[in-house]
């Protein structure tokens, strides 16, 4: 570990990080089974995409980041829709100490990773609510989901050969 001018370590930034709130800012649930009298009788196929946002707010230091979940379950057997599950899950987070060339994956692994447990139980409630057995979402890793994007956006920005 390198030294300052006066034979200490260096200071580690002091990082805060609040949150100030969370809401669901969208949230649409269609019970397709119910709606064309399908069986209760199916085996039902999952799938879960994850978007992320982040964007910073009028005031100093404060973001909101929005996590964006698209589930569709579906019967294995015959592929129809079972239901369909749109919600964008928002935080609002004062941050403080992070320094700039890392407050972008800060807030898009770090914040997420905060307000996941309360998104989750809301799937599961939903889900359970609008007929169906509560589903209990895996934990996402946010870490790897933000390099995959990372990748991504470098693989579209090369030109094409």
């Amino acid at each position: 570990m390198a030294e300052n001018g006066n034979g200490a370590a260096p200071e580690m930034p002091q990082i805060k990080m609040n949150i100030l709130t969370q809401y669901i800012r969208d949230m649409s649930f269609e019970n397709v089974l119910a709606q064309k009298g399908g069986k209760g009788n199916v085996q039902p196929d999952v799938q879960v995409q994850v978007n992320l946002d982040a964007k910073p707010r009028d005031t100093a230091n404060q973001f909101e980041v929005v996590t964006k979940l698209v589930v569709t379950s579906s019967d294995k057997t015959t592929k129809d829709t079972l239901f369909l599950l749109e919600i964008e899950y928002a935080g609002v987070f004062n941050i403080e100490g992070v320094p700039e060339e890392q407050m972008h994956p800060f807030l898009l692994i770090e914040c997420p990773r905060l307000t996941f447990p309360f998104l989750r139980r809301i799937v599961s409630d939903v889900t359970r609510d609008g007929g169906f057995p509560p589903l209990n979402l895996d934990n996402i890793d946010f870490v790897q989901l933000y390099r995959a994007e990372i990748a991504r956006r470098q693989q579209e920005a090369q030109p094409a050969s």
